[in-house]
């Protein structure tokens, strides 16, 4: 199966389309695809525990669900180090031991590795 990640920059201000991301990511996993996501720019609020149980789409669902679906799958979360610093954004302010903080290499890296890349 091709692995596919899904560049996340849209964040709570744009439900519909932050839910999007994460529906087809786990569309990807519940079809046998690895599937990595990294969230940067407004996006890394995502990962906010309000966040995630508030968040609902039109049409695309709940953010909580979407996220429960590819953590209990093999998904991996990383998330800008640099985007969460410059949003004021602590580890702590986060949920616990899903993703790894990373800087921009990463996204350079995770682009080559993986066979698609899809951005929201």
């Amino acid at each position: 199966m091709a692995k596919l990640l899904v560049h996340v920059t849209c964040g709570p201000n744009d439900p519909t389309r932050a839910a999007l991301a994460f529906l087809v990511a786990r569309t990807a996993q519940e079809e046998g695809h690895p599937v990595t996501l990294f969230l940067a720019g407004d996006a890394v609020h995502l990962l906010r525990p309000a966040t995630l149980d508030a968040l609902q789409g039109l049409g695309t669902g709940r953010l909580r669900e979407h996220y429960d679906a590819l953590r209990a799958g093999s998904a991996q979360f990383y998330l800008s180090g640099m985007s969460s610093a410059a949003r004021g954004l602590a580890v702590s302010d986060l949920v616990q031991g899903s993703f790894e903080l990373v800087k921009p290499d990463v996204l350079v890296r995770l682009t080559f590795e993986n066979d698609r890349v899809l951005s929201y």
